[in-house]
């Protein structure tokens, strides 16, 4: 059994190329609702001070957009998520988009800093972009990178200002300058939608990917326990749940940026247990829900929360 959960609900969204993750957070409690559960006011919960305003007046960050804001928003959050680990709790966080991410990891490792932290990533997308490579300059593609303090000079094609510099400095050493995820701490599960530039980092950090397909082949309770051992040396692990790392077609476009040919919500939640068996998972993130993308009601919430609840009944 996990520590006492706390819900931490960071309706974020400013990261993200669209509008409306921040109303993913409410459209999963809505589906608990519907559904006759109360798993939102079972737990204790902290709401986390947003800055969705800022995107009425942006600035002129092309290669790294609300860059400001995004890491007062991280920093917001990595104190709320360090506090709850230092109160002996488990942080489960939903967050609007993934941008977020950098401020969770941080906390996580501020509250743990004398352990080695592996980290589990079920996305679509590798997120691994910087300013220097990003092609849209939407920053829940740049998490990664912030947090592993990589530039990917070698691979750029933005020249990018002083201004957007600085901040992406102060993103990669909040909480202190040093690398807050290793490569080799780092498995992606679920990736399949990347830029050019992004294959070619992968590639160069060797970052290991399990496929949907791979997962499938070889098992989920196969590659789980493959993935456990890669990260055998890691005392904690974050997993970070994408909704887009399922497979749109089959339940729906809710979420920013969705891709085909994903996982099904039964292999979701058998990823989800099997990494909780480990008794090594001390935060979870929930990411990317949007219902304002729905093209069936509230689908992509309802699924979402099913396999939550039924992964936190089990443990």
């Amino acid at each position: 059994m996990i520590k006492p959960i706390e819900i931490i609900k960071n309706r974020s969204d400013i990261g993200a190329g669209t509008r409306g993750a921040d109303l993913g957070i409410d459209a999963i409690e809505i589906a608990a609702i519907n559904k006759g559960s109360d798993f939102f006011i079972r737990y204790s919960h902290k709401n986390v001070k947003t800055r969705n305003n800022s995107v009425y007046n942006p600035l002129e960050h092309r290669f790294a957009k609300l860059i400001p804001h995004i890491y007062m928003q991280c920093k917001e959050v990595a104190s709320v998520v360090e506090h709850c680990l230092n109160n002996n709790s488990f942080p489960l966080v939903f967050s609007g988009d993934h941008s977020s991410a950098i401020g969770t990891i941080t906390g996580v490792n501020e509250a743990y800093k004398d352990s080695k932290l592996g980290v589990i990533w079920i996305d679509a997308h590798a997120d691994i972009h910087s300013p220097y490579t990003t092609p849209s300059g939407n920053m829940h593609g740049m998490p990664l990178a912030a947090l592993m303090q990589l530039d990917h000079l070698q691979f750029s094609i933005n020249e990018i200002d002083d201004e957007t510099k600085k901040y992406w400095r102060k993103l990669k050493t909040l909480g202190g300058d040093y690398q807050k995820v290793l490569p080799e701490h780092l498995i992606y599960f679920g990736v399949r939608d990347t830029e050019k530039e992004e294959v070619s980092i992968l590639d160069d950090l060797s970052i290991k990917n399990y496929s949907v397909e791979e997962s499938r082949a070889l098992g989920i309770s196969n590659v789980v326990a493959d993935a456990l051992a890669k990260l055998h040396d890691c005392d904690i692990i974050y997993i970070s749940f994408d909704v887009d790392s399922m497979d749109s077609e089959l339940i729906s476009k809710g979420t920013g940026t969705p891709v085909p040919k994903g996982f099904y919500p039964t292999e979701i939640k058998q990823l989800l247990e099997k990494f909780f068996e480990s008794s090594k998972v001390v935060c979870l993130e929930i990411v990317e829900v949007n219902p304002l993308l729905d093209n069936k009601g509230n689908k992509m919430a309802e699924v979402t929360f099913d396999i939550l609840d039924e992964v936190i009944k089990g443990m």
